[in-house]
């Protein structure tokens, strides 16, 4: 029992090859705690490591996707000997760590949005490789409110939406909504809250559809080449698409096409 919830703090749910995992803390909004942050973090390592899933669905239980740090637990460190930094740096690192097994897993991994997400909510949201938002939720970066920058949420939102738009969430701490957040790129498509996890979902089994090593390769060259200057970024891609082309099962996609007829992929 973690958190006051006496089930797991992430569950997870197959379907066939698509891995939902569920943030399970409702009661407190699904903060990132600690146990929250390494609950995860374990989550994440074990599918990385399972080739017959191909994509990750990250969802939530209750009113809200994520609130972002569990604010009670980070005052409570105040009353260590040193004013809590030894466990705020523990947290944050413990906490970057896991937001960056998201770019570097195997298989894609969409965000399933509803209520809101805020602070490193929206840091994790960010961190997925796509996202869907049910309308009406919020996104904020909101920490500035309480005299708190989100400096690290930032790294995150300054990657997936343009660098001002993010710099004027992070020191206003105004929310947004699912439209916007759309219009600016921090969410793929929006969805009605009674369909939100079927839109999600038809969105996974069209990809999981696809070679999987295929998008294997091209998730690891899309994170690859996005820091690169013009030619190094060339130079990753080509190299990736080169080893791609001498798949068998991909000689056999290009084949299929050419003959007007669907792959032979096992």
């Amino acid at each position: 029992m973690k958190d006051g919830n006496p089930q797991p703090l992430v569950l997870r749910q197959d379907d066939g090859p698509v891995a939902r995992l569920i943030l399970n803390s409702p009661m407190n909004y699904n903060a990132l705690s600690t146990a929250m942050i390494d609950a995860l973090s374990d989550a994440l390592d074990e599918i990385a490591a399972e080739d017959a899933i191909r994509v990750v669905v990250l969802a939530a239980r209750g009113k809200a996707f994520c609130a972002g740090h569990d604010l009670r637990e980070m005052q409570g460190a105040r009353n260590d000997e040193d004013d809590g930094r030894a466990a705020y740096e523990r947290l944050f690192s413990r906490c970057a760590q896991m937001m960056q097994k998201l770019p570097a897993l195997p298989q894609p991994v969409i965000a399933e949005v509803q209520g809101i997400a805020t602070a490193a909510g929206c840091q994790l949201v960010a961190s997925c490789d796509m996202a869907v938002a049910a309308e009406g939720v919020r996104f904020g970066v909101n920490g500035v409110n309480i005299g708190l920058f989100c400096s690290t949420p930032m790294v995150a939102l300054t990657r997936a939406i343009p660098p001002r738009a993010a710099f004027e969430l992070l020191v206003t701490g105004e929310f947004i909504d699912a439209r916007r957040a759309h219009e600016l790129g921090l969410v793929n498509r929006v969805a009605s809250p009674a369909a939100l996890e079927a839109e999600t979902m038809a969105l996974a089994r069209g990809i999981a559809a696809k070679l999987p090593a295929a998008v294997r390769m091209g998730k690891r060259a899309f994170h690859a080449q996005r820091n690169l200057g013009l030619a190094d970024a060339y130079e990753t891609a080509g190299a990736v698409i080169c080893e791609n082309l001498l798949l068998p099962d991909t000689a056999e996609g290009i084949q299929a096409f050419l003959e007007k007829r669907p792959p032979n992929w096992d």
